[in-house]
C-alpha cells in the first residue's frame, strides 16, 4: 500500500493544520511535479480556498484562547480533511485498501489534533502571548517541512511524523501531570490558610 505512508503523514499534518496541509500538497502537485498528490488538490478553487483559510488560521492560532476556540471548532474539520486526503490518495486501490488508508488518515488526524489542542490549552495557562506564537510558528514549520518531504519521500516522512506524534503524546502526558500537581499544591496551600481561621472561629 504505497499510499499508506503518505496518508499517515498527511493525517498527522491535517490534525495540526489541515489547510496548510492541503495548500502545500496542492502547490507541490501543481508546480513541483509531485506525482503522488491527487489532482483534485491542485485545482485553482481548492488552492484559493485553502490559502484563505490558512491565512485566517495563521492569525487565529497565535492568539491566546482564540487558538483553543479555533481548535474546538476544528475538532470535526481536521479529521474530516485527513480522511478526504487519505481517500483521494488511495486512488485505484481495492475497496478494503481504500477503507484502511482513509481510516488511517482520519484516526491519525484526530489523534494529532487532540495532542495539539491539549498542549495549546495547557499553554494558555500562561498569560503571555509569546509562547502561543512560538508554538504556532513551530507547528507551521513542522507541517510545511513534513508534508513537503512526504510528497517525494513518504517513507521517511512517515517516520518523522510518527516520532513527532509520539513526542506530542508524551508531552501531553507530562504537561497535564505537571498541571495536576500544581493544582494539588495550590489546594493544599489554600486549605492550610483556611483551616486555622475556621478553627479559631469555632472556639
Amino acid at each position: 500500500m504505497e499510499a499508506l505512508p503518505l496518508a499517515f503523514t498527511t493525517g498527522w499534518a491535517s490534525g495540526i493544520n489541515a489547510y496548510a496541509c492541503v495548500l502545500i500538497l496542492g502547490l507541490l502537485g501543481r508546480f513541483a511535479g509531485a506525482e503522488d498528490v491527487p489532482t483534485a488538490l491542485t485545482t485553482t478553487p481548492v488552492l484559493i480556498a485553502a490559502g484563505v483559510l490558512f491565512a485566517f488560521e495563521f492569525v487565529a492560532d497565535k492568539i491566546p484562547y482564540v487558538d483553543s476556540a479555533w481548535d474546538a471548532i476544528s475538532t470535526v474539520i481536521r479529521p474530516t480533511i485527513g480522511v478526504i486526503i487519505a481517500a483521494l490518495l488511495s486512488g485505484e486501490a481495492s475497496t478494503l485498501q481504500q477503507a484502511v488508508i482513509a481510516t488511517t488518515g482520519g484516526l491519525v488526524a484526530l489523534l494529532s489534533h487532540a495532542v495539539k489542542s491539549s498542549l495549546r490549552l495547557a499553554i494558555n495557562t500562561s498569560p503571555e502571548p509569546v509562547t502561543n506564537i512560538a508554538a504556532s510558528s513551530g507547528e507551521d514549520v513542522a507541517v510545511a517541512s513534513v508534508v513537503a518531504l512526504a510528497a517525494f519521500h513518504p517513507e521517511v516522512a512517515l517516520i518523522i511524523a510518527g516520532v513527532l506524534l509520539l513526542l506530542g503524546l508524551i508531552g501531553v502526558y507530562f504537561t497535564f501531570r505537571f498541571i495536576r500537581r500544581g493544582f494539588a499544591r495550590f489546594k493544599a496551600w489554600r486549605d492550610e490558610r483556611v483551616t486555622p481561621v475556621t478553627g479559631s472561629s469555632a472556639a
